[in-house]
Formats: structure tokens, sequence, C-alpha cells
């Protein structure tokens, strides 16, 4: 039967495929739209199938802070390549997805895939996912997700266009624009410096033991006293507590006073870093 342009078009701002796919949909359901849209659906899930072990390194990162800045979402979504990553339909995927892990607060990525998607509940999130999948015909895949809510305000800061994103929280539940400043101010520290905790009590024991195993031998390489190698073990590990553990490290506004010295001027003894996490594209 012959295809209309105009029935075409009407799958096309329906499902967003390519006009081929969406006049082969039509003659293959004899010009029934909805068995159109079921047909490519159903074209897009056997695209995921034979995509799903393809490589994902590209991507993006995205944060929203919801809330009245109290609660706030960090998430990574891959691709294949760049030029899907900067499309609006993924870039516009990830930041709707962000929105409803922020309202409807799953507890790992899979419970994510298997809720309804909220801008069209008749579909999961897999299944709509299976649709972006089938229109760019590239592997994607919901990596990882962070949420913070409830314990204070919530800062984010992406980076390098969505390569890097951060999400971090204070211990303040009070939201004043100077607090909100601060909150991303910190956030884009962490993301240019890559800190490992927040103190140095936070930091992996695993981390500091394996870390002064090699100052050790280093300092055993001296040939000096076993006190003068404990001091500058102890030494040494203090300069990587400086370097690797946000409150210890200067600020990049200003590195005349480290985090801990900002965070005391903002809000006093009582104001301080609750949690951070930082994504890197890939890694």
């Amino acid at each position: 039967m012959e295809i209309s342009a105009e029935l075409v078009k009407t799958l096309r701002d329906k499902t967003n495929c390519g006009f081929m796919d969406c006049k082969k949909a039509l003659k293959e359901t004899e010009g029934d739209l909805e068995k159109a849209v079921a047909y490519l659906r159903q074209k897009g899930i056997a695209v995921a199938g034979k995509r799903a072990e393809r490589a994902t390194s590209e991507g993006v990162v995205v944060a929203q802070v919801a809330g009245n800045g109290l609660s706030g979402v960090l998430l990574e979504v891959n691709c294949e390549s760049d030029f899907v990553a900067k499309t609006d339909a993924f870039q516009n995927f990830a930041q709707l997805l962000a929105a409803q892990i922020a309202t409807a607060a799953p507890a790992q990525v899979d419970a994510l895939l298997a809720q309804p998607w909220q801008p069209q509940p008749s579909l999961t999130v897999q299944d709509y996912l299976n649709e972006i999948i089938g229109q760019t015909g590239e592997n994607i895949r919901v990596r990882r997700f962070s949420r913070f809510a409830g314990r204070g305000l919530v800062g984010a800061y992406i980076h390098f266009g969505g390569r890097i994103g951060v999400l971090l929280e204070l211990s303040s539940a009070k939201v004043t624009p100077e607090l909100t400043t601060l909150a991303k101010d910190l956030a884009m520290q962490v993301a240019a410096s890559n800190p490992l905790a927040v103190t140095r009590e936070d930091v992996d024991p695993a981390v500091i033991a394996q870390e002064t195993a090699i100052y050790q031998a280093q300092a055993r390489e001296s040939g000096k006293p076993e006190k003068i190698i404990e001091r500058m073990v102890t030494g040494r590990l203090d300069k990587f507590f400086k370097e690797f553990c946000l409150v210890e490290q200067p600020f990049v506004k200003n590195p005349d006073i480290t985090v801990a010295q900002l965070l005391k001027e903002a809000g006093g003894a009582e104001l301080r870093v609750v949690r951070f996490t930082r994504y890197q594209l890939g890694t």
C-alpha cells in the first residue's frame, strides 16, 4: 500500500525515529499507526539486545539540585560515541532521568529501569531506553547514580561539558544564597582536585596502610635510624592527607586558607561537609 508523507511525519513525531524506519514500519503494519509504534519499539528492543555487549565509553554526567536545595542527584549515562552523547535526544533523556531519580528515589539502577517512565507511564524506563537505543543505533546504559537528601544543603557542579560531575552535601539545613554558593564552590573544588575523602578519618584504612608501606620502604633506603624513619613516615603521611582530604586542602578560590578554615568562617564549628560523590565519565 502507498504510505503518505503525512502519515510518516506523524509517526516520526511520536517516536523520533528516522524517516525510512517509520516508512518501513508503516508498510509492515499496513498503515496502522499504533501497530507501527509497537513495531518500532520491538525493533528498539532487538537493537538493544544486539548492542548490549558493545563498549560505552562516552556519554554524559548530569546533576540536579531539587527539594529547595536540600536534595540532589548525580547521574552517569553512557553511549558509544561522542556524537550521540551530544544529541538533544540523549541529553534530554539524561536530564529527565535525573529528575525521575530525584522524585521517585529508586535504590539502585535495576529498580530505576523497572519504574514507569514518568513522562510516559505506559512504558518502563527500560522500555523508553530501548526506544532511544533503536533511534540512535548505539548501546546506551544507565551506569550509576547517587541521590543526596535529608542531611543538609546540597550543591552540584558539572565540569568539561558533562565529563566530570560532583554532588556535595553540607550539614546546614538552612538554604541561603551564601551557603548555596559555598556548596557549589566546594563541589567545584572536588571536581578539580579529586580528593579521596572529606577528612583524614574518612580515608580507607587499606589506602593508609598502602601509603605507609611505601613511605617506610622509601625512608629505610636512606639508612637512617628507626626513630628518624618513623618521623619521616609520619611527615609524608601528613602531606598525603593535606593533599587528598578535602577539608585540609587549600581553597581553590583563596589558597591562603584551607577548606576547614573556610567552613568555620562561613558557619562556625557546626558547619561541615557531610559527604560528596564525584563521577568522571567512563572511569
